[in-house]
């Protein structure tokens, strides 16, 4: 019988507290269409069950194996939005005390109405417009350099970060500064890098999923990934980084303490991805060594 892997398992964990979310919308207003979000969830428990068989098969099935969760991130991000909407609550006002708290003010308010920069605004917003370069660099370099098993490790990080974010907003939603204020209008925000990402967010952003940022916390735990396995990647990928970092809280797009928790979460699942990596590493080689053995016999 062919084996589950660990982001087979946390993909079947996560479609199935998403379920009980969704369930939870039928005792409100209700979501208009839901059986479709049934027949997406039941889509995705089944392509997670067939995927150790993909991996046994062609190089294409391969890829799709290992790659899947990656490839329906845009479905998953798009399914918050209608789930945290149904929910009928956010809960802007707790962290806006926090952000008070933490740094004085309303920073993701303050801080572009504050230093209208064209530059700076441009900059900002081109790393933040790179979001997915950053994302899917460091396991597309990897996996086809070879580097397969890097690959993978970096995958199963960025996924559960992906998931442990997710599930905050379907239960915890935050709209962000981006609906809970005015947007501003200043020399900053008519740069073409800035007018861009407003036109993107107006199509294609959920409500409901700004604490913690999971656009910092999948950035910095790609990048950190890639100065693992191809140190030279993650050095270029280190200033769109930490540009983006600081974008998502200068184009209000994020309060500063989505940023921040999006850092302390990136943290925590690097350090716990590198021992689980440390962890596995004996294991391997005592089967290396078995196996050896077991040839010369």
């Amino acid at each position: 019988m062919r084996r589950l892997t660990s982001l087979d398992r946390w993909t079947l964990g996560y479609v199935a507290i998403a379920t009980v979310a969704l369930a939870r919308s039928f005792s409100g207003e209700g979501i208009t269409d839901w059986q479709y979000l049934v027949a997406a969830h039941t889509m995705i428990v089944g392509v997670a069950l067939l995927a150790p068989y993909a991996r046994d098969g062609s190089p294409v099935g391969r890829f799709l194996g290992e790659w899947y969760p990656m490839l329906l991130l845009a479905g998953l991000y798009g399914e918050i939005g209608v789930l945290t909407l149904a929910s009928g609550f956010q809960n802007d006002l707790a962290i806006q005390h926090l952000e008070t708290a933490v740094f004085g003010s309303q920073i993701s308010y303050r801080w572009i109405r504050g230093m209208p920069v064209p530059w700076l605004s441009a900059v900002l917003h081109s790393c933040y417009l790179a979001y997915y370069a950053i994302l899917f660099a460091p396991p597309l370099a990897l996996w086809f350099s070879g580097r397969r098993e890097a690959a993978r490790h970096t995958i199963l990080g960025v996924m559960i970060t992906f998931y442990l974010c997710y599930l905050v907003f379907l239960f915890y939603p935050v709209a962000g500064p981006r609906y809970a204020f005015d947007l501003p209008h200043n020399a900053a925000t008519a740069v073409g890098p800035a007018r861009l990402t407003q036109w993107l967010l107006d199509r294609g952003d959920s409500w409901g999923a700004a604490f913690p940022s999971s656009h910092v916390a999948a950035s910095v735990v790609a990048t950190g990934f890639a100065l693992r396995y191809w140190r030279p990647l993650g050095f270029a990928l280190l200033i769109p980084t930490t540009g983006l970092v600081l974008g998502v809280v200068y184009g209000q797009f994020h309060y500063g303490v989505d940023a921040l928790s999006g850092l302390v979460l990136a943290g925590v699942m690097l350090a716990v991805m590198q021992r689980r990596r440390a962890a596995e590493m004996p294991a391997r080689a005592g089967e290396s060594v078995v196996g050896v053995l077991d040839v010369s016999t």
